[in-house]
């Protein structure tokens, strides 16, 4: 089995640096995407956040992708919506405990910790059959998945860039998930390692 997860494409709040509310595609984002249309081929099974922008982005690249509420991105409490800037200035105690505790939330929402935990669930029930499973998600699930895939810390999830409209493969063998690459941006032709 093969599992793709693609982070969804670029939102104003990408743009701006901010904590994503529930924001739809920004104009850049959705060109980007609707050009990668055909860039993943033999999908047997697809899923996607809930947010307009996870739908948006497996609309253009022509998925048909079903909701999977643990696919949904970080909760940032009350952060949702302001930008970094804006955060570093109000509550610059809170963004550092944020940035360094895996289990902090200052925001009322979410911890790394629980997302990991959530994540790693999801990833964990996958049935291992042999095709390709897609997911289009948010950066901070994908990081979520590479870092229990690697068994690395939750103190290491800040390590790890996921662009917009970037795709981490990973693969299940020999019983158990390997990580194949990540943060590749996914474009019209070679996105899909299978088919180089």
């Amino acid at each position: 089995m093969r599992l793709v997860l693609i982070a969804h494409a670029s939102t104003s709040a990408t743009r701006r640096a901010a904590f994503a509310a529930d924001e739809s595609l920004s104009h850049a984002g959705r060109s980007s995407a609707k050009a990668a249309l055909g860039a993943l081929r033999r999908i047997r099974q697809a899923s996607r956040g809930p947010e307009a922008r996870c739908e948006q982005t497996s609309t253009a690249l022509g998925l048909t992708a079903q909701l999977d509420l643990r696919l949904r991105d970080l909760d940032c409490g009350s952060w949702r919506g302001r930008s970094l800037e804006e955060v570093q200035a109000e509550d610059p105690g809170g963004l550092v405990a944020w940035l360094t505790d895996p289990g902090a939330a200052p925001h009322g929402g979410e911890t790394i910790d629980e997302l990991l935990e959530r994540v790693s669930a999801w990833r964990d029930a996958l049935p291992h059959e042999p095709g390709r499973v897609a997911a289009i998600t948010h950066p901070a699930v994908i990081r979520a998945v590479v870092l229990h895939t690697l068994g690395a810390p939750a103190t290491a999830f800040w390590n790890l860039d996921v662009p917009p409209l970037s795709q981490t493969w990973l693969s299940w063998n020999g019983g158990k998930w390997r990580l194949r690459e990540t943060g590749h941006p996914l474009t019209g032709r070679g996105a899909d390692p299978g088919v180089r």
